[in-house]
């Protein structure tokens, strides 16, 4: 599928939703759009990795809805006259696609059961859910759909109508995508326009769950590059990385894609998420873009009090490391940090962040978890370099560690949910070069209605800048540990790289000399004066 086939696709989809939420909440209504979604790409990939299983000719209109319900139909038939094979077929298709769909929740019977009214659509989606849940990936995805209330007012005041309204979003989906691709591209790009779209309307809620596009795919550049030596391209290979403020997982997506795009691998990716909503979306994202189960873990818990088994191990011997650590944090948000976490093993020797910002928690925690040949970025307000207290001290021995590799400064209003400039701080633990590239590009970006965007130009200038460590004057400059010692370890971007014009020196004599020299203005003015007053005695009148 083109790219402007899958932006098709998204618009598509979104005027659906758009056209089909009404009064409901745009949060609320992402909920059904995207489970739905992701209910038809895993029903499509189930149906053709069966029909193969069972050496039926897949139909080569994969897309065609009558097409897809003859499969589904014939599925169903094949289970029915086959009970004895059911088990061993299913066995084959974990190991082929990793889950089974019995095939009465396949897209294509939920989709005959909207088309035709059916009063039983609801009670079959319900248990279609369930199934996914609890059986289709062995009980590994417990909970997904647990956002999901099937039976909520919003939907209608009762069963009947909430059972017409889900037949006529379901057919309204099938009927408006049945000519696009089904693949894991497609709906996988389909499925985060949307997550875009319905971010822009979510306002503050929009942080807890999307980073946009763009700065994504700056992080993601910036942490697949060689660490040591940047200007020698891209990795080959990740071993590990991880986002633990993942969202809806699209920065975990985008570095792997970086890397799987060049030929390379990427052998496990991990995330964190502590809001329900949101796990379940990064999960279906995952396997959305077709990341198979056993390639990425998600797990919905608190970060900061670091609650996940993998990461809580205090023995450095057992730490587990990342190659590839990426974030966007909640802003300046307000955590306990209480005296406990004082011997917490991410922050001794450092110091707690202040409780009134969890900014440089956050930090340290992934820069915890770092590898000696990993590279980090992370987005954070601009505050965090140049306030003082806990967060001074913290940058100060970052410093002096030589562990802060370069500072980029993004424009503002390029959030949904806040207009603030914010920065990209960019963290490594084996570094080479005995300075910290600072970046200045505040004012390169286009002007939106709602919002600030990147363009293209403007992150090719930033990654870049990074790579060969260019320096420019008003945009960027490598700036010495020595020089940041004399700042007192403020990392103030205007400081090292103003994007002001300096003024021109003014020459006084130059002046004088044009005003009052032999051609000067002066000069000018009086030899006209004189010639014009010539004139007015020669006429009797007065001279001026």
């Amino acid at each position: 599928m083109t790219q402007k086939e899958q932006q098709e696709l998204g618009k598509t989809l979104w005027n659906i939703a758009d056209d089909l939420r009404g009064a409901m909440n745009a949060d609320d209504f992402r909920d059904y759009m995207l489970s739905f979604l992701f209910l038809r790409y895993l029903s499509a990939s189930y149906e053709e990795a069966a029909a193969k299983e069972l050496g039926r000719d897949y139909p080569n209109t994969p897309n065609d809805v009558k097409e897809k319900l003859k499969v589904s139909n014939e599925l169903e038939i094949w289970y029915l006259e086959n009970p004895n094979d059911v088990e061993f077929f299913e066995k084959m298709m974990r190991k082929k696609v990793h889950y089974v769909i019995q095939p009465k929740y396949l897209w294509s019977s939920i989709y005959n059961l909207a088309r035709t009214q059916s009063e039983d659509l609801l009670q079959k989606l319900e248990e279609g859910f369930k199934h996914i849940e609890n059986e289709s990936f062995s009980g590994e995805f417990q909970g997904l759909f647990s956002e999901i209330n099937l039976n909520s007012d919003k939907l209608g005041k009762t069963y009947e109508a909430r059972n017409e309204q889900l037949c006529k979003i379901i057919t309204k989906i099938a009927e408006g995508i049945a000519d696009f691709s089904a693949d894991s591209d497609a709906l996988g790009d389909a499925y985060e326009y949307l997550i875009s779209q319905f971010a822009a309307g979510s306002g503050k809620k929009a942080g807890e769950f999307y980073t946009p596009q763009r700065l994504s795919d700056i992080l993601s550049e910036i942490v697949t590059l060689d660490s040591q030596e940047p200007k020698l391209g891209r990795k080959k290979n990740l071993d590990r990385v991880i986002d633990f403020a993942c969202g809806s997982g699209s920065l975990l997506l985008n570095v792997r894609k970086n890397i799987v795009d060049e030929g390379g691998t990427v052998g496990q990716i991990y995330g964190q998420e502590k809001n329900i909503t949101t796990y379940n979306l990064a999960r279906m994202n995952m396997l959305l873009h077709g990341v198979k189960t056993n390639e990425f873990e998600i797990y919905h818990g608190d970060t900061l009090k670091n609650d996940w088994d993998i990461l809580s191990e205090p023995n450095p011997a057992k730490k587990v490391e990342f190659d590839a650590v990426v974030a966007n944090p909640p802003f300046s948000l307000k955590w306990d940090a209480s005296q406990e976490m004082g011997e917490d093993f991410r922050f001794k020797g450092y110091g707690l962040a202040p409780k009134s910002a969890a900014d440089f928690a956050f930090l340290l925690h992934g820069f915890h978890y770092l590898s000696r040949q990993g590279t980090m970025a992370i987005i954070l307000p601009h505050g965090v370099l140049f306030r003082g207290g806990a967060e001074e001290r913290i940058r100060t021995k970052l410093l002096k560690d030589n562990n802060i590799d370069a500072i980029i400064g993004l424009p503002s209003n390029l959030f949904y949910s806040t207009g603030i400039p914010v920065c990209i701080i960019v963290l490594k633990k084996c570094k080479k070069q005995d300075d910290v590239l600072v970046i200045n590009a505040s004012e390169y970006f286009e002007k939106g209605k709602r919002q600030n965007y990147l363009r293209d130009t403007d992150i090719e200038k930033i990654v870049d800048t990074y790579q060969y460590r260019k320096e420019e004057e008003r945009y960027s400059r490598r700036v010495s540990l020595e020089e940041i010692a004399k700042n007192d370890y403020n990392l103030n971007i205007t400081r090292y790289v103003s994007t002001s014009e300096s003024e021109k020196q003014i020459n006084l004599k130059e002046v004088n000399l044009k005003l009052n020299g032999p051609e000067g203005i002066n000069t000018k003015i009086k030899i006209a004066t004189d010639l014009h007053n010539s004139f007015l005695r020669e006429l009797g009148l007065d001279e001026i």
